[in-house]
């Protein structure tokens, strides 16, 4: 309301009102009494009564501007000795009546009182102790006395004083993000008063009364609302073509909102046992639709559901009430631009989304991702410290009396197998509690040694390859420790690497002298792929397709079903070991004198080269490590381990502790903090985190 405008007629008013009371008191004030308000009625031709409503009224419509109010106020001094003396004059019990006048008042000055219904803001008003204090404008209203609309005014007087700075678009996004969060916690008035406050609206109007329309299944009222909505649903962001595109896509979307509205329908009239209301929502509405006709011929299959638990079974339905229809309303929220009803706990998603890029960026991280909030605190950036990542040595294995040049953990890592030079293959036990290894079972007579190992799918058995000049393959028994078959097609070949097929059933073996055997779990030869000079190999999780890296400097799939080959990776200088991730779509592989590259089988193309490595024409093995495999860690031939972030290329650990070259590195797939790695100094080094004391005296130094 413009109170510049109301302000005069209200002065005028008070002057006069001053001007009669004074030619009737002769200008003297009457002692003070106890001050009562004449009602209209009762003040007819008197004019002392006249000068109470008329002065009354001047004042509280002249409230409406600070400097106007005062100036006013001062102006009509005299009008409140007038008022004091007509209250006398109509003596007492009418303070009910003047409260009433007082509230009459206050609605004429536009501060109106609300019974209940819908905000503008799209909550429902709500009641203190039966006293209204929900509005349609935010603002809340109780029991009607003269104080509390004096500091009603008041403080409408002091905030007309400050201007209001107007938001940008980024600062009412966020409001709105508040306010649909407060309103998801149950906090109505403040939602109401952060609504007023900032000017803002928590969302359009059609889309509240849509809102309220869908949760309180009133369908057909909500159908209606649909044509306000199409007008809405195009975003102002988006660049239309023409008007024809536009409004194609609006009708189509409309369409889909309709139709997720009358399932609903649909499936409440079933659950209520209301079969015939269901079949025509069935034929004469859904059906003419023409959209979606696999969906409908599936909902007409729930008619011949004999109770309300069975449909709600087969239709993986809720049932009829909030939580099926908060679901339906999430759905029909995805057609409808952001301006005007926002997406489902929009707040918590990108809380959800800031957590996991955090996460995402930091370089220690590895620990099982929880996307609830509740396990994390919003009030600080997460950071992990290194000391909490496998950077330190907690042991040392020095059984092995050679070179070791093989290390493996267990599928599910409960175990480690070590080979080495000295013909001998280790079987350790890692104890779940305190992760520290101790020897379980040695199996030797590899005569030339083990350069290779490979566990089956479920740890039964544990497969042994010899170097170059070996042809010669050992699969044990690891539960027993007996061998089970030692096969050798011809003293030429030379079986180095090995690789299990899913199924656990079958493996796969070559070398680099033209060997590549398919073979069972007897050594019967199934299949062979004669020519192909096999450096590495890899079965993939279809059971079909085998990867072998070649002296040709690529990696080609194999498929022993049909005896088709492709190929998948080129390099320039000599593959010299690779390895695949968990999910098949990435390829680590160590490449002669270039280091550790990372390729995409799927696309085909290098992903990363990481550098820090350094890799001559020994054969390292590298592997993925850490929680969901973010991790890489490669051996070297300067002594260290090496271990990269799988999105940076530049290391974030140097391990140094062994004196000769690091032949490989295997990362335990179910205790991300604990990592193996063997070198040709003899050892194996147990890598974890910081121990408990080192750990808790750096915490305590970055403290001070």
């Amino acid at each position: 309301m413009d109170y510049n405008s109301t302000r005069k007629p209200g002065s005028e008013t008070l002057a006069s009102a001053s001007s009669s009371s004074d030619s009737d008191t002769g200008g003297a004030s009457p002692p003070p009494r106890k001050k009562h308000r004449a009602s209209a009625v009762e003040g007819a031709g008197e004019p002392g009564a006249s000068a109470v409503l008329t002065g009354l009224s001047g004042v509280v419509l002249g409230r409406g501007a600070y400097s106007q109010a005062t100036s006013a106020i001062h102006f009509n001094r005299s009008v409140v000795n007038n008022l004091s003396s007509s209250m006398q004059a109509n003596g007492a019990g009418q303070g009910q009546e003047s409260s009433e006048l007082s509230c009459l008042n206050s609605a004429q000055n536009g501060e109106s009182s609300s019974v209940g219904g819908t905000h503008s803001n799209g909550l429902l008003s709500s009641t203190d102790n039966g006293n209204n204090v929900g509005t349609s404008n935010g603002s809340s209203v109780g029991p009607c006395t003269g104080t509390s609309a004096a500091s009603t005014a008041s403080s409408s007087e002091v905030g007309s004083l400050k201007k209001k700075k107007r938001l940008t678009q980024a600062e009412e996004d966020v409001i709105r993000l508040i306010g649909q969060h407060l309103h998801g916690l149950g906090l109505n008035q403040t939602v109401d008063l952060l609504m007023q406050e900032s000017g803002c609206r928590l969302e359009h109007s059609s889309a509240t009364k849509f809102r309220n329309h869908v949760m309180e299944g009133e369908w057909d009222k909500a159908e209606n609302d649909l044509n306000e909505l199409r007008a809405l649903m195009h975003s102002p962001n988006a660049i239309v073509v023409n008007y024809l595109l536009y409004t194609c896509a609006s009708l189509l979307s409309t369409q889909r909102m309709k139709f997720l509205l009358l399932q609903q329908k649909y499936l409440e009239y079933l659950e209520d046992g209301k079969v015939l209301e269901a079949l025509q929502v069935l034929r004469g509405e859904l059906t003419p639709l023409k959209y979606n006709t696999d969906r409908i011929h599936v909902l007409s299959g729930y008619l011949m559901c004999s109770h309300a638990e069975d449909l709600r079974a087969k239709a993986e339905w809720e049932g009829k009430g909030t939580a099926s229809r908060c679901r339906l309303l999430d759905k029909l929220q995805t057609y409808l631009p952001p301006s005007v009803m926002l997406p489902p706990r929009r707040l918590h998603t990108l809380l959800r989304q800031a957590v996991e890029l955090q996460r995402d960026r930091c370089l220690y991280h590895n620990t099982k991702l929880d996307n609830n909030l509740d396990s994390v605190s919003l009030l600080l950036d997460h950071v992990c410290s290194r000391l909490q990542f496998p950077c330190y040595t907690q042991q040392i294995l020095t059984e092995h009396c050679n070179e070791v040049w093989f290390c493996k953990f267990s599928n599910d890592g409960t175990k480690l197998a070590t080979g080495s030079k000295d013909t001998t293959v280790i079987i350790w036990q890692v104890d779940p509690e305190t992760h520290q290894l101790k020897l379980l079972r040695t199996l030797e007579g590899h005569a030339y040694g083990v350069s290779y190992l490979a566990w089956s799918p479920d740890d039964t058995y544990l497969i042994a390859c010899g170097p170059d000049d070996c042809s010669e393959l050992w699969l044990w028994n690891v539960q027993t420790g007996e061998l089970r078959t030692k096969m050798s097609q011809s003293h030429e070949d030379s079986l180095t690497s090995v690789a299990w097929n899913p199924d656990g059933k079958r493996f796969v073996t070559g070398g680099q002298r033209g060997q590549f055997y398919q073979c069972d779990l007897d050594g019967n030869l199934l299949d062979s792929w004669e020519g192909v000079r096999v450096q590495c190999l890899w079965c993939l999780n279809d059971g079909r397709i085998v990867l072998a890296s070649d002296t040709h400097q690529r990696i080609r799939g194999y498929n022993f079903e049909d005896l088709t080959d492709r190929n998948i990776v080129q390099e320039d200088h000599p593959i010299m070991s690779f390895t695949v991730s968990k999910n098949g779509r990435l390829a680590l592989l160590n490449v002669a004198t270039q280091g550790v590259h990372l390729w995409d089988l799927q696309d085909r193309v290098l992903v990363r080269k990481y550098q820090g490595v350094t890799q001559g024409f020994y054969t390292i093995h590298s592997c993925f490590g850490g929680h969901n495999e973010d991790f890489i860690a490669s051996g070297s031939e300067d002594h260290k381990v090496y271990i990269w972030h799988r999105r940076g290329e530049l290391p974030i650990a140097e391990l140094t502790g062994h004196t000769r070259t690091v032949n490989c590195v295997s990362w335990n797939p179910a205790i991300p903090s604990l990592m193996a790695s063997a070198s040709d100094d003899g050892t194996v080094r147990i890598w974890g985190p910081a121990p408990f004391l080192e750990s808790q005296e750096a915490d305590g130094h970055m403290d001070s």
